[in-house]
């Protein structure tokens, strides 16, 4: 096998991911919640500016041909495979995350009525490992399709978009829970876990 035919193979992976991660939200029992609260239009912000960074990145796309990196490219086999890692990772961590937050998921910042502060399964290890999910599957398909100028661009305004998205939820989670939140974000790392400690 040729590395342009392993690099289509790895891409398809990577699409088949997609088609998982977006099935996850399509597919998930929608339970109705009256809101209670919601965030501010900051979320909004961010949204567009995660929607940007993925338009990068599908935006500009590379011959299978070309390695991410020329300089690198008898590496490149092993950067493609960390891309299907890191698109199942990502996958498996918004499975868990959407499972443990049950009924109160929404694509929106809200409080909905008998809202609890979520802490277990993936929530221990990040607190919020569904736009680390997100993030993932941006990295993974920069990797396996786009240019490296336009995805190390779409990284960094994914995050700040999704720095944008945390501050607006968790200004409505502090109202909600003020002590309860506070020693939960002392412990938990918002998007990357602390590899040394185990709260699962």
């Amino acid at each position: 096998m040729n590395l342009e035919t392993f690099r289509r193979i790895v891409f398809g992976i990577v699409i088949l991911s997609w088609f998982l991660f977006i099935g996850l939200f399509i597919l998930r029992k929608k339970t109705p919640q009256t809101s209670v609260k919601s965030g501010d239009r900051g979320w909004l912000i961010g949204l567009w500016m995660q929607a940007l960074a993925f338009a990068s990145v599908w935006g500009f796309p590379r011959p299978f041909s070309r390695p991410l990196f020329p300089m690198m490219a008898p590496a490149d086999v092993g950067i493609e495979l960390a891309a299907v890692l890191l698109a199942a990772a990502s996958v498996w961590l918004t499975l868990e995350a959407i499972r443990a937050l049950g009924r109160q998921w929404a694509y929106q910042a809200r409080l909905v009525e008998g809202h609890k502060l979520i802490t277990g399964g993936p929530y221990g290890l990040m607190r919020n490992p569904i736009y680390a999910g997100l993030l993932g599957m941006l990295i993974a398909t920069g990797i396996t399709y786009s240019v490296w100028p336009a995805l190390f661009a779409a990284v960094a305004t994914a995050v700040w978009g999704t720095w944008i998205r945390i501050r607006t939820e968790e200004r409505l989670l502090r109202s909600a829970f003020p002590a309860e939140y506070a020693a939960y974000a002392r412990r938990v790392p918002a998007l990357v876990p602390h590899p040394w400690r185990r709260h699962w």
